[in-house]
């Protein structure tokens, strides 16, 4: 069956504080596919990541070359160009990093949050959303009889699917994971795989990891960094 690509890097680099990082990097990720990106630590795999949300842009002395496009809207968009609202791309790219960092409020308002800042005001807006992304993360019959409970006094690999429902919430169309179960153990860490296996229907993911047991059983495609222009089917 035919993919169509969803995001495509063209020749990027980045540097930091004057080291370059990442260079010349050239991929394609499939639409609604779970892409793996792998390798040593410290060559680049999660700074990649950030090119894709441009979160790099608040770290001083970084620099990027090169373009980053992403099917919205059936088409491909420069989303450094000048018609990209940053809003907008964060809404549809979203982000989970490596240690859980639910907020320090409740559960609801910990999913509710996003809504509110996307200036979501309607109370059964806001109801619905948050019960199909808690439902999309696996959590709701876990937690639904204590949204007002702290989300701070979750288990770890629940806190881990609270904060992919809080990433979930606004429906992104690509979703960007760091080492999402390396803080977890194994029982939680096999939750959250069979999560983004079903999560791919909706969502393209790209997922940082160092599991290679992990990578093998759920990425369709795996890229090795540093990059040397070969993909892994």
């Amino acid at each position: 069956m035919f993919e169509l690509i969803k995001i495509k890097t063209e020749n990027l680099s980045f540097s930091y504080n004057g080291n370059r990082i990442l260079d010349n990097v050239s991929l394609e990720f499939r639409e609604k596919t779970i892409t793996a990106i792998v390798g040593p630590s410290g060559i680049g795999k999660s700074t990649f990541l950030l090119t894709l949300n441009r979160l790099w842009e608040t770290v001083p002395q970084s620099s990027m070359s090169g373009r980053v496009k992403i099917r919205f809207d059936g088409k491909m968009q420069d989303i450094y160009g000048n018609g990209m609202s940053l809003t907008g791309l964060r809404r549809k790219v979203g982000m989970v990093f490596q240690a859980p960092n639910p907020l320090p409020m409740s559960i609801f308002k910990n999913i509710a949050f996003p809504l509110k800042l996307a200036g979501i005001k309607d109370r059964r807006t806001i109801d619905e959303n948050v019960e199909r992304a808690l439902q999309q993360a696996g959590l709701w019959m876990e937690v639904k009889d204590r949204l007002n409970d702290s989300g701070l006094h979750l288990s770890g690999g629940q806190q881990q699917r609270l904060c992919i429902a809080r990433a979930l919430v606004l429906q992104p169309e690509v979703l960007l994971l760091d080492e999402p179960t390396s803080s977890l153990d194994d029982a939680s860490a096999a939750v959250i795989e069979e999560l983004l296996v079903n999560l791919k229907d909706n969502c393209t993911l790209i997922v940082v990891s160092h599991y290679f047991d992990q990578v093998k059983r759920i990425a369709d495609t795996v890229f090795q960094f540093p990059y040397n222009g070969i993909s892994q089917q």
